[in-house]
């Protein structure tokens, strides 16, 4: 890295790259280096974030303040109205982004990694074991994670692409079949290119950011002089006046104001990407400005259109767009669409990364999980995510139609979210910060009590189309919890039924059997017992090699383990061997990498010489206790589509021997 420009190094990804090598290096002697980039990379980090990390947040001001108000009209919309939505927003920005995730929950980094899954990882680790409560909250999350995947990117292009109905020279020919049409194949080529990967343009992303939130703010600087009064929405009393004086409506709004926060968990979530300086450094110097900025400037525009025409059609205005002069509708069209663009992509990143750490930590079953690039370790993809994500977006363009109506369904899964962020928050100042209860409760309880409200408010709108934001949660955290469930109740069947390791050793000792060159690895979940795969290559096969490997791989709590534990080997009779893997959450466990560093130790494990036994388990129901019967069936389908081991540990197809057998659920 000779520059920390992004432009100059043609991609953002290698500053992010240089800076988790920092990291990982970093880790070996600090507890986090979250906060503390090298200088020289400190420039290119806080201009990728405003491409990643603030995406979402960043296109918020094209549906936010034209939903709120929307919900408002069902009353009388007047200036003290307008000032109390715009000061909800301002206020909203401040609570929860700057003091919640800026300040706060950034300082709860796993490690230097930050999002829903680390912060579960912290609070288990914080507990000492996996509890039901810290476990169920990081279900919920996961779940509703996926729901705001899903509306993230719908929502975002369907708003910016409504734009084109604000150029004059279009006025009349944009029809809502047009809009929708256009935003589907916008919708659909991102996904079909994500296998494609992202590296060769994610260098335009910082730049791209930077543009659009500059023209944010000078569109809201544009307008403030129109209406100065609309800075006396910075005081926080119009706000709390709006609801008071509002009662279910304000309610209905509060809703919509949720809206402005979307995408505020980015911040968090990718902490371990850019650091926690370089996104503080963006969201305080430029998003934060910008955001604030555009809100006061389309709050100063809708008074000033009272102010000349009355109430009448104010809730039918696109505030966003009608703020710029219209001969500049159209190029801020193409960048507003650029923009959501990019916020889609970080959230179908975002999607991926969370599932390759729920993998990991046996939240869901292997998929088929590809890198798309060389170089880069954080460009995954995850084609059956992708899938599913692709489907969801298109069936919710079909079934809301507009952002006006998909803004029903979009707040309770951010709402939901940021509430389980705080709860786990509480977890991990009491029990891993030892922070004492006054402290905990002056902290966390105001914070809860914020993302209740928004929550609720949300929830007001549940016949509306919220429904969906909770169908998808549901469903997402039904297949999690099943799946941890059902290899909780496979794992407890199979100990029942398999022999102690060092009875099995004994047994061999009395009856020694003829043995073949090499090198056999077994790879097995519990180390005290015999792996399946070798009793049955002995029962079919009737040989031994000369040395034989009980492997066990070991998720930890921390998302990078491999530099901090040292594997274990341990020998515990002639030709067998005990050896211990562990991997952080955010790793790739490569099991042929991991035996060979054993090698270069002097330890048996030649590339060459070495075979790996597994087993390829056929699940059948035994409609014994522990699982319904829909639960059997879940988890027996996810069990048969899951990705190969082989694929996951990374061990080569030619070095494989696979061994069948059927086991009882």
């Amino acid at each position: 890295m000779e520059s920390l420009n992004t432009d100059q190094t043609g991609d953002r990804w290698r500053v992010v790259d240089e800076w988790r090598r920092h990291q990982r290096e970093d880790r070996l002697n600090t507890q986090s280096s979250a906060g503390r980039p090298p200088l020289k990379l400190f420039g290119g980090l806080t201009i990728g974030a405003l491409g990643v990390v603030f995406g979402d947040i960043g296109t918020s001001p094209l549906y936010a303040f034209k939903v709120a108000i929307g919900q408002a009209s069902r009353g009388v919309v007047g200036e003290a109205d307008v000032l109390g939505i715009i000061s909800l927003m301002l206020w909203a920005l401040t609570i929860v982004v700057t003091v919640k995730y800026a300040i706060f929950l950034m300082r709860a980094d796993n490690r230097g990694e930050g999002g829903m899954l680390s912060l579960m990882a912290l609070a288990q680790r914080a507990e000492g074991r996996r509890t039901f409560a810290v476990l169920a909250l990081g279900v919920c999350g996961a779940g509703l994670f996926y729901g705001d995947a899903m509306i993230t990117p719908a929502m975002s292009v369907l708003s910016a692409v409504e734009g084109l109905r604000t150029i004059p020279a279009l006025a009349g020919d944009v029809t809502e079949s047009a809009v929708i049409a256009i935003s589907l194949a916008i919708l659909v080529a991102l996904f079909l290119v994500q296998a494609r990967g992202t590296a060769a343009v994610a260098a335009l992303f910082g730049p791209i950011c930077l543009a659009w939130f500059l023209v944010l703010a000078l569109l809201g600087v544009a307008h403030i002089p129109e209406s100065p009064r609309v800075l006396l929405a910075l005081d926080p009393s119009r706000g709390v006046s709006f609801l008071v004086g509002h009662g279910m409506v304000g309610l209905f709004v509060l809703g919509s104001v949720s809206l402005t926060i979307t995408g505020a968990e980015a911040l968090y979530a990718d902490m371990g990407h850019f650091g926690r300086g370089p996104i503080r450094l963006a969201w305080a110097a430029f998003v934060f400005p910008a955001l604030a900025l555009n809100y006061l400037g389309q709050g100063a525009a809708a008074l000033a259109y009272i102010g000349r025409t009355g109430q009448t059609g104010i809730a039918n205005q696109d505030w966003f767009f009608t703020m710029a002069p219209a001969f500049a509708r159209a190029p801020l069209v193409i960048l507003a669409t650029m923009a959501t663009i990019i916020a889609s992509q970080a959230v179908i990143t975002g999607a991926y990364s969370l599932s390759s750490q729920a993998m990991q930590l046996g939240l869901l079953p292997r998929l088929n999980l590809r890198r798309t690039s060389e170089t880069q370790a954080g460009q995954i993809y995850l084609p059956t995510i992708n899938f599913l994500l692709m489907t969801g977006v298109i069936l919710l363009v079909g079934i809301f139609k507009n952002s006006g109506n998909m803004a029903n369904a979009y707040g309770l899964a951010v709402t939901g979210t940021m509430a389980v962020d705080t709860a786990l928050a509480a977890v991990v100042t009491r029990r891993l910060w030892k922070w004492p209860l006054w402290r905990t409760l002056l902290i966390v309880v105001p914070l809860l009590l914020v993302d209740a409200t928004f929550f609720v408010s949300n929830s007001l709108k549940l016949i509306s189309g919220a429904w969906v934001s909770l169908a998808m949660g549901a469903a997402v955290a039904a297949i999690i919890a099943t799946w941890v469930h059902g290899r909780s109740v496979l794992s407890e069947n199979e100990h029942r039924n398999r022999i102690p390791l060092l009875d099995f050793l004994a047994s061999l000792r009395r009856r020694p059997r003829q043995r073949v060159s090499g090198t056999a690895v077994f790879l097995s979940p519990d180390p005290g017992l015999a792996p399946i795969a070798l009793l049955h290559n002995l029962k079919h096969n009737g040989v031994l090699h000369e040395c034989n490997a009980i492997v066990t791989v070991t998720t930890a709590s921390e998302p990078y383990a491999r530099s901090r534990v040292a594997p274990t080997f341990e020998v515990l009779c002639d030709g067998f061997v005990r050896v211990g893997l562990t991997f952080g959450y955010m790793e790739h466990p490569d099991v042929p990498h991991a035996l060979a560093n054993l090698a270069q130790a002097g330890h048996l494990f030649e590339p060459g010489q070495t075979s790996y036994f597994m087993s390829r388990r056929s699940i059948v129901s035994s409609h014994a206790d522990g699982l319904s019967h829909l639960q059997d069936r879940l988890f027996i389908s996810l069990a048969r589509n899951s990705a190969n081991p082989c694929d996951f540990f990374n061990i080569p197809s030619d070095q494989v021997v696979e061994m069948g057998m059927q086991v009882a659920l």
